[in-house]
């Protein structure tokens, strides 16, 4: 009776509180179920339905007793490809030097990491494994890096390898260094990918290496996609931008992990 109550005496529209409970994300980087509750002065029922429709319309990434903010950036890598981003050169940039001579790397797909590949010396000695067909394009010319596209089912979306194969050529590598492109990365929630196949290829890529570098520009940062790759505690060094505040870069600092702006 209580919960009708309460709902009797709110005066907002469902639009109108659902705007709020967007504004509240906003503001705090999360929303819990009960706060939201107490705060807006309706049942837990009726915020829990409101979580629901604002995450079928990709606003917000249901978690456990409320939510986390969404990436709402395009999932198309020939969309992403033509929007050149300053962002993400420097970020590949400062990648491509922390690569060295002899070593067995791992490139994963996306644009950023591609721009790893554009950026590696043309000297470098080196042994790469990528499931990525734009990355060992971009890698034809280098003269004394061995190339191997890992084989598996072509997942056109990114376009990456996924499926058995691919898990099965990363289960069989001993990496030094394994470069993992992001899609979402939160302090308490790790590594997120938007879809199940890529997810689980990126997790066998962070398996395989003794070092992961994970290149996530400031939008990821603080945000949650539906399949989760890695906790945090498996990355070793985070690449973002200069752009990212000290106060969002603090939490992952705390978890020991070294951040390199770009």
């Amino acid at each position: 009776m209580q919960n009708n109550a309460n709902e009797m005496n709110s005066p907002l529209l469902s639009a109108e509180r659902r705007e709020r409970i967007l504004t509240s994300l906003h503001r705090q980087g999360k929303v819990v179920v009960s706060e939201l509750s107490a705060s807006l002065h309706v049942s837990i029922d009726t915020i829990r339905r409101d979580l629901r429709e604002l995450g079928d319309s990709g606003l917000l990434q249901r978690v456990h007793g409320g939510a986390l903010p969404a990436l709402s950036i395009s999932t198309r890598f020939d969309v992403r490809l033509q929007q050149p981003s300053a962002a993400k050169v420097a970020l590949g940039k400062a990648a491509a030097q922390m690569v060295r001579d002899d070593q067995v790397i791992v490139l994963d797909g996306g644009t950023t990491t591609l721009q790893i590949a554009q950026n590696l010396p043309r000297s470098l000695r080196a042994t790469i494994l990528t499931n990525s067909i734009p990355i060992a394009s971009a890698l034809t010319d280098y003269p004394t890096v061995d190339v191997f596209l890992v084989g598996g089912q072509l997942f056109k979306q990114s376009p990456v390898t996924v499926g058995p194969e691919a898990l099965k050529e990363f289960q069989r590598v001993r990496a030094d260094i394994c470069f993992l492109g992001v899609r979402s990365v939160h302090p308490e929630h790790g590594v997120s990918a938007a879809y199940r196949q890529e997810a689980e290829v990126k997790r066998a890529m962070v398996d395989c290496a003794a070092e992961v570098v994970a290149l996530a520009t400031v939008e990821k940062l603080g945000t949650v996609s539906p399949y989760i790759v890695a906790p945090l505690a498996d990355l070793t060094c985070l690449v973002t931008e200069n752009a990212a505040a000290p106060e969002t870069l603090a939490p992952y600092r705390e978890l020991g992990l070294t951040i390199v702006q770009a």
